[in-house]
């Protein structure tokens, strides 16, 4: 039986289904903040919840920008009142289970201007471009199985500031026994990789040194017993190994740069080739720069 704490935060009220395969819940709670909800039981994998929360706590620790989140309450009556959170399969739809589920604070609640996806000339205004590197770093010392996501938040001045999130397929994914190239879990969108540097290599590898892994174990015990998988505890495990390898880290770093090399290197012959063909009509019509805070994929 699922001991609550006094303080303990619950699912109030849905606002809406948000697009991706963990198909979570943008939701109200009982402390008045909106949250995205991705339920246990989940279709992707047991380990969804403990990739989510422990990769947001990896980022966190160091110094890499992800929403804040908490385990919160969904309880049976809640499921029971709104059949718009079941989800769905390709023959039927499934309840989901009741109990205590990831939950991310929506980035949107304040108000920001919030895009998902970026023009070409946009990307010179992302004030954390570098902060990229040192995710695809971490990614795949985590052994992430999907392409990083971002979301970037434009503040008063214009400037754009990159918010990382969707960790679920860290760790393995979110089953824990997948293994894919390290080009897999890149930012999509190579552009954001600019030159970096040797300075800010340096204070990454600072920033990896620091971690402190006693304090993000005590992190972890303290989570919901049923999130903690054996599959996920030991990809956690691996993954602090690798981040402590000084030499095993370098040579990861090395091949990054070397990969975005022959990357930038193939669009540059790209666009060279494009501007030798006659001149075209460059937009076309329904691509947008961006989302607007109701279309924001947050899954």
């Amino acid at each position: 039986m699922l001991t609550l704490q006094k303080n303990t935060i619950f699912v109030t009220r849905p606002i809406r289904k948000l697009r991706g395969g963990t198909q979570a819940v943008l939701a109200e709670a009982s402390d008045g903040h909106l949250y995205v909800v991705k339920f246990n039981c989940n279709l992707q994998g047991a380990n969804l919840p403990f990739n989510e929360g422990v990769g947001s706590e990896l980022y966190r620790a160091l110094n890499l920008p992800a929403p804040a989140w908490m385990p919160v309450l969904v309880k049976d009556s809640f499921l029971d009142k709104n059949p718009c959170c079941r989800m769905l399969t390709v023959e039927d739809s499934v309840r989901p289970d009741a109990g205590m589920c990831f939950a991310s604070r929506y980035l949107g609640e304040g108000g920001d201007r919030l895009l998902e996806i970026l023009p070409g000339g946009s990307f010179k205004r992302v004030h954390n471009h570098a902060s990229f590197w040192l995710a695809w770093l971490v990614d795949i010392c985590a052994g992430h199985t999907d392409n990083r996501q971002a979301i970037f938040v434009e503040d008063s001045t214009g400037w754009l500031n990159a918010v990382f999130l969707d960790h679920g397929h860290m760790f393995g994914g979110p089953h824990g026994d997948e293994q894919r190239h390290f080009l897999a879990s890149r930012y999509l969108d190579p552009r954001v990789y600019q030159d970096l540097a040797s300075q800010t290599i340096e204070e990454f590898r600072s920033t990896v040194r620091q971690l402190d892994a006693d304090k993000l174990w005590n992190k972890i015990h303290a989570l919901p017993e049923e999130w903690k998988t054996a599959s996920a505890l030991a990809a956690m495990a691996q993954c602090l190994n690798r981040l402590s390898d000084t030499q095993l880290l370098r040579n990861v770093f090395d091949t990054m740069v070397d990969a975005q090399h022959q990357v930038n290197q193939r669009e540059r012959k790209a666009l060279h080739a494009q501007k030798r063909k006659a001149a075209a009509s460059v937009l076309r019509d329904g691509i947008k720069p961006g989302l607007d805070n109701r279309d924001l994929a947050c899954a």
